[in-house]
């Protein structure tokens, strides 16, 4: 055998090392990113997650909220309305207090006794104009024609009074009382109007200083004559115990001529007082001697129309 034929067989016998694969291009890569991209897939899944779920929440607590805000607001109108109804009541308790009390009056007063024949008679006005009646006693007495005042102009009830201006006080009796309600005491002023001190509430002392200017301009000579017998007065009417005088608001006043006082429920009245009742009509006040059933002629109080029209105004 020949030598090369020898070195080939022995090349052909050496063992050949075991081939092995190769590992397929971008694999290892590949399995890098995948943990990343899982792991932000994740992230922003959580993100969006808890976006959602804040703002489920925040809509939750917006919406309870608004709920009890609204449910405030209905409890706040509610108590305003009881409160108004308790107001009203306690009016209502003290108009049918007053009405029991005039048809006791009423029913109490004693019988009209006609005079002798060819006694002097008081003058009965009619429909003369008051102002053409020539007088020179201011206190004389008249015999009162009621149709002829307060047109338009309601005298204000209790219920009225508390409405509008609350209740002055929380007991009353027959003597005057201070105001304990702190709105009525704020608005409280004493005033010196003229020939008299008067303490009402301000819009009232306004309205009366307008009242007595214009009675100066035209009838000097009652307004030097004038003098009162009380204003604001927190007491029950005169013979009740129940009702709530119109005094106690700081709203009317007792007029006096020459310093006498006008008799209570005699149905006539002092000539001066018929007089100034249409300038206190003129400036929207009641006349109390158009009482049905308790004529006070001396007694003059702020109309109910001219207190809503002040409460309108905001002067209340």
């Amino acid at each position: 055998m020949s030598r090369s034929s020898s070195s080939t067989s022995r090349r052909a016998e050496v063992p050949r090392p075991a081939a092995t694969s190769r590992p397929v291009r971008g694999s290892r890569s590949g399995g890098s990113l995948a943990a990343p991209i899982i792991v932000a897939i994740g992230v922003v899944v959580g993100a969006i997650c808890f976006a959602v779920t804040t703002w489920l929440l925040d809509s939750a607590d917006l919406g309870v909220e608004q709920r009890l805000a609204r449910l405030e607001a209905e409890s706040a109108t509610l108590r305003e309305e009881l409160a108004s109804a308790r107001t009203e009541r306690l009016g209502l308790q003290a108009d049918m207090a007053r009405l029991r009390d005039e048809v006791s009056l009423m029913a109490n007063r004693a019988p009209v006794v006609a005079p002798p024949v060819g006694a002097d008679m008081p003058a009965d006005l009619g429909s003369e104009d008051f102002e053409q009646t020539p007088t020179e006693a201011l206190t004389e007495q008249m015999k009162l024609a009621k149709a002829k005042f307060n047109k338009g102009i309601t005298q204000p009830r209790n219920a009225t009074m508390f409405a509008i201006l609350g209740n002055p006080r929380e007991d009353y009796g027959t003597d005057c009382r201070p105001l304990t309600n702190p709105r009525l005491s704020a608005l409280k002023e004493t005033r010196q109007i003229g020939p008299i001190t008067v303490t009402m509430l301000k819009p009232a002392l306004d309205s009366l200083t307008v009242v007595l200017d214009k009675l100066k301009a035209s009838d000097p000579d009652i307004y030097a004559k004038l003098g009162t017998a009380g204003a604001l007065c927190a007491r029950f009417i005169r013979g009740s115990s129940t009702s709530i005088s119109n005094h106690s608001w700081g709203t009317a006043i007792d007029i006096t001529l020459e310093k006498q006082l006008d008799g209570f429920g005699d149905g006539g009245t002092q000539f001066g007082l018929l007089i100034l009742a249409e300038y206190f009509n003129e400036e929207g006040w009641f006349w109390g001697a158009a009482y049905n059933s308790r004529e006070d002629s001396m007694h003059f109080e702020v109309g109910e129309e001219t207190l809503r029209k002040w409460q309108a105004e905001g002067k209340l």
